[in-house]
C-alpha cells in the first residue's frame, strides 16, 4: 500500500468510486432530470455524502478530514468534467452570453470558470463533509477488535496451560 493510501485508509481506486457516488446527480441535473429542491434532488445530494462518512467512519483512516477532503476533490473533477461534457444539453443547445464578447471568447470564459467552480466546488463540500466525518468519528466509538490465533480462533485471555 502507498504512503499516500496509508494515510487517507483507502485505495486510490476506492477514493475515486466514493466520489463517483455523487456523479450521477451532475448528469441528472445538467440533463433536466430532476430538479433542485426536489426531494429525489435531496437524496442524489445527501446519501453520497452519508456514505462518504459512513466508509471513514468504519474504516477509521489516519486522516479521516483529509481522506474525505480528498474525495470531495475528486468529486469536483466529476462535476468539472460532467459540466464539460454536458455543456450544450444543459444549455439546450443555446450557449450562455457573456455581455457583448465574441461568442467563442464568452464560451472558454464561462467554460473554464465552470471548470474551476466545480473543483472549488467539490473541494469545500469534502470540507464540511470531513468536518461532519471527523465529529461523528470523535463521538462514535471505534468497534472493539478481537484478538485471533494464527488458526483463526478466538484467543482467551488467559495466559499459561
Amino acid at each position: 500500500m502507498s504512503d499516500g493510501a496509508r494515510t487517507l485508509g483507502f485505495s486510490w481506486p476506492v477514493l475515486v468510486a466514493l466520489a463517483a457516488l455523487a456523479a450521477p446527480r451532475v448528469v441528472l441535473h445538467d440533463l433536466g432530470v430532476i430538479e433542485e429542491g426536489s426531494f429525489v434532488n435531496g437524496l442524489f445530494v445527501f446519501v453520497p455524502l452519508a456514505c462518504w462518512v459512513a466508509a471513514v467512519v468504519w474504516r477509521r483512516p489516519a486522516r479521516p478530514f483529509t481522506t474525505v477532503v480528498v474525495i470531495g476533490a475528486l468529486y469536483g473533477v466529476f462535476l468539472a468534467v460532467g459540466h464539460q461534457l454536458l455543456w450544450d444539453a444543459a444549455f439546450g443547445g443555446v450557449p450562455p452570453t457573456l455581455g457583448g464578447l465574441d461568442p467563442g471568447t464568452a464560451e472558454a470564459i464561462l467554460r473554464t470558470e465552470t471548470v474551476v467552480v466545480g473543483l472549488l466546488t467539490g473541494t469545500l463540500v469534502g470540507v464540511i463533509t470531513g468536518g461532519v466525518a471527523l465529529v461523528i468519528g470523535r463521538v462514535v466509538p471505534a468497534p472493539a477488535t478481537e484478538h485471533r490465533t494464527r488458526a483463526g480462533a478466538p484467543r482467551s485471555g488467559r495466559r499459561g496451560p
